[in-house]
């Protein structure tokens, strides 16, 4: 493997995904070497529909050497993708497991089958996991459930609300800090033993 790549995945409501903290995780991910970062803007933007979703991430080459960085509903997407495809590893953030009675996210068509929890977990290396008990949109019940099911490394916030500009959040350090020890273990671990 030459590079890992890195795919961010922005939530839904038709905000254009330069908003919030992916624009200076992005410029700094791409400082790391080794790194290949990828960040675009999905299709179907308002209601993210997992039939253009999921072939997208596909199309975008996500693979066994990818990570996926997934907020909100693209935290919903990174694991339905993780369910049939094999991938390095994934950070979810602000991440749930219903449609939390909402029309919108009903419409999204993740949610109308049962989680393959153990297929998430399987098909990749690694998952982190970034919540907080103050999220206006996502009870933290819903988090801790998705950590219990996918046992993650999970990092529960008491005041990062829902992780975006409106709450503040314009940059994540910690998304970096998370990439940056994971990959260098992976490195570390495939780099040959010298001679003695």
């Amino acid at each position: 493997m030459d590079k890992v790549k890195v795919i961010l995945i922005h939530g839904n409501g038709g905000g254009w995904p330069k908003e919030n903290w992916l624009p200076p995780v992005a410029n700094k991910l791409k400082k790391i070497p080794g790194l290949k970062v990828i960040f675009r803007q999905f299709p179907d933007p308002v209601l993210a529909r997992a039939k253009y979703w999921l072939p997208f991430l596909r199309k975008l080459g996500a693979d066994e050497n990818t990570i996926l960085v997934g907020h909100s509903s693209g935290a919903i997407a990174a694991m339905r993708y993780a369910e049939k495809h094999k991938i390095f590893g994934s950070i979810l953030v602000a991440a749930y497991h219903t449609d939390l009675g909402m029309r919108e996210e009903k419409l999204s068509g993740y949610f109308r089958k049962p989680w393959q929890w153990s297929a998430i977990r399987q098909n990749q290396k690694w998952i982190a996991q970034f919540s907080s008990v103050d999220d206006p949109f996502i009870p933290i019940r819903e988090a801790r459930f998705v950590a219990k099911k996918l046992k993650s490394e999970y990092h529960e916030f008491k005041h990062g609300g829902h992780f975006s500009s409106f709450d503040g959040k314009i940059d994540f350090p910690e998304i970096i800090v998370t990439i940056d020890r994971k990959f260098k273990q992976w490195q570390k671990r495939r780099r040959p033993m010298s001679k003695i």
